[in-house]
């Protein structure tokens, strides 16, 4: 299996989102973005699916050495040597990955996010460093692009947080802000026994309408100039913000269901997006 089949393979099982909208990019940005897409899928996973935190740790002190490795030319692992065939065409910077890994070692041990602004901080290194990157490979003409890359990542992250309120509860995590759960009235001991309350709805429908309002900022950012090559940005902003629509008409009942689009309807609105927006640059 060579480093770029690996790397689709990755891409493929995880059922993202992501997946449908690189189907639409030329062949070297789809190399690329699929190698980053691993990457964070290999870091991911070393918090995740490690119970031992002590190892997990050792696993993501690994990555940074590796990223160290691919970025000398030397990489071990099929990710890193798909990313070094990504480096030679794309300027990805590697502060970046080891931003991203930074923020993989918050989740190492449970810990708690008194207001927005800290759980901004963790969203920042998790999914808005990932856009920096993204949007690098997608290739943009201004600048503002880049924020435009960044306030959608928080976006995104956000939406993965009103989704997977239970399964990181089962993990013993929770991203809400502490600040939101006194408004609102809810216990953080209850998202941990899994109880769905009408609280709790009330609170991720607030969430919902801060993460539309950071999905209608990064829209306001994006130049016209840039809309056709950031396309797979726009292509996953239409499949999260229908995941997001979802999660409301079912009123927020994350602890009695895990929702997702089926990947026909993912496909259906990564075409539906990449033809709209090869309509807008003709």
């Amino acid at each position: 299996m060579t480093p770029d089949q690996y790397c689709r393979d990755k891409a493929a099982k995880s059922g993202s989102s992501f997946y449908y909208s690189f189907m639409f990019l030329p062949a070297q940005r789809r190399q690329a973005i699929t190698a980053l897409y691993a990457f964070c899928r290999e870091v991911d996973d070393a918090v995740d699916d490690i119970a031992d935190p002590v190892v997990a740790a050792k696993t993501l002190a690994w990555w940074r050495e590796e990223i160290e490795r691919t970025f000398n030319g030397h990489a071990t692992h099929p990710v890193g040597l798909a990313l070094q065939t990504a480096l030679q065409h794309f300027e990805l910077h590697q502060e970046y990955f080891l931003e991203i890994i930074d923020g993989m070692e918050m989740d190492l041990y449970p810990q708690t996010y008194p207001a927005f602004k800290h759980l901004a901080l963790y969203c920042h290194r998790v999914a808005s460093v990932v856009g920096l990157l993204a949007a690098e490979i997608f290739g943009y003409n201004n600048r503002k692009t880049l924020k435009y890359a960044e306030k959608l990542g928080l976006a995104f992250q956000m939406t993965n947080i009103i989704r997977d309120v239970r399964e990181d509860a089962e993990r013993g995590r929770i991203y809400l802000p502490e600040e939101d759960l006194d408004r609102f009235h809810v216990k953080a001991e209850d998202i941990l026994a899994f109880k769905q309350t009408p609280e709790l709805s009330n609170l991720l429908k607030f969430e919902a309408d801060r993460a539309r309002e950071f999905y209608r900022e990064a829209m306001a950012l994006l130049p016209q100039e840039d809309r056709f090559n950031q396309r797979t940005g726009l292509i996953m902003s239409a499949i999260y913000e229908a995941n997001l629509d979802e999660l409301e008409r079912d009123g927020f009942r994350v602890m009695q269901q895990r929702l997702s689009l089926t990947p026909l309807r993912k496909l259906w609105l990564a075409w539906k997006t990449a033809r709209r927006e090869r309509k807008h640059a003709q």
